[in-house]
This record gives structure tokens, C-alpha cells and sequence, in this order.
């Protein structure tokens, strides 16, 4: 059973920066396709970022530049440094993995990031 575990999250001033982490039980993350969607509140989920098997990475356009995805396979652990954060960026965050970019199959439970302008 694949469990991912968020956390980092928080309130912080625009401008500011936070590191959210995603620890992987069951597989390790270099074997799974793994990302990071939010949903902010009266929105549908989007797409953040995501971390493939041999390390290509992908971003939405609004986070170029400012939002890195990382991974640690010795924690087995998938990162977001999310850097230059606007207010807009307010949203719960999710850690999801999966074998493909078709569908993911595993997800965390969420973790509020909450930028004040």
C-alpha cells in the first residue's frame, strides 16, 4: 500500500518562500511518476509540477521561475521550493504519484499554503 505524506505548508507574506516535502511509504518515488496539483478555493485542482522517472521536469507556466520540484530517492522524498510566492498561489497543495502522467493513482492528504499580500 503506497501512503505520500505531505508537509511544509503554512502562511507567509508575499515575496516569502516555503518548502513543501512529500515522503513516499510502500515505493520508492524514483519509480513513479510524481507531482504536485493545489486547489484554491472556488477553483478546480491544477496541475503544479512533476518529476519524471529519469528526472525531466515540467511546470505550469504561472510558477516558471519561481517553483522547483525536486527529489531526495535516499528519503524517498519529492519536494516543491516554492520561491517569489503572490497571493494567488494561495491553495491546498497535493503530492500525487502514479506510473504514468495518464492518471495518478496515489495522493496525499493536502497541505495549506496560505500567501498574504
Amino acid at each position: 500500500q503506497v501512503q505520500l505524506v505531505e508537509s511544509g505548508g503554512g502562511l507567509v507574506q508575499a515575496g516569502g518562500s516555503l518548502r513543501l516535502s512529500c515522503t513516499a511509504s510502500g515505493r520508492t518515488v524514483s519509480s513513479l511518476v510524481m507531482a504536485w496539483f493545489r486547489q484554491a478555493p472556488g477553483k478546480e485542482r491544477e496541475f503544479v509540477a512533476r518529476i519524471m522517472w529519469e528526472g525531466l521536469l515540467y511546470y505550469v507556466d504561472s510558477v516558471k521561475g519561481r517553483f522547483t520540484i525536486s527529489r531526495d530517492n535516499a528519503k524517498n522524498t519529492v519536494y516543491l521550493q516554492m520561491n517569489s510566492l503572490k497571493p494567488e498561489d494561495t491553495a491546498i497543495y497535493y503530492c500525487a504519484g502514479g506510473l504514468n502522467t495518464a492518471a495518478y493513482d496515489y495522493w496525499g492528504q493536502g497541505t495549506q499554503v496560505t500567501v498574504s499580500s
